[in-house]
């Protein structure tokens, strides 16, 4: 785990040093911005998962302990889902816009 997790971060400070090598040298901000982009990315759509996967259990024990409030949890359930998904769509225009920063 520990040997993985090194080669990890050695590839990742290697990248930017290659893309540049590749680029004629002009910056760094555009390697580090396509990384930054990507783990930001991976990691709210990640735990995004994880969320919505925890929100919708939640709410399907919720209905299956009160059946007469199923309509009220479900439409909160879908609510929440929503505020939810909306930080990942955040965090995907964030990605974009460092992605085409001019260096």
């Amino acid at each position: 785990m520990r040997r993985t997790m090194m080669f990890a971060l050695m590839t990742v400070f290697a990248v930017p040093g290659i893309a540049m090598a590749a680029d004629g040298g002009e910056g760094w901000i555009k390697p580090f911005a396509a990384i930054a982009a990507g783990i930001g990315f991976g990691l709210a759509a990640g735990l995004c998962g994880l969320g919505q996967g925890r929100a919708a259990g939640s709410a399907v024990d919720a209905m299956a302990r009160q059946p007469g409030n199923t309509n009220r949890i479900q439409t909160a359930m879908i609510l929440g889902l929503a505020f939810i998904e909306s930080l990942v769509l955040f965090v995907f225009v964030i990605a974009v816009i460092l992605l085409f920063v001019k260096s």
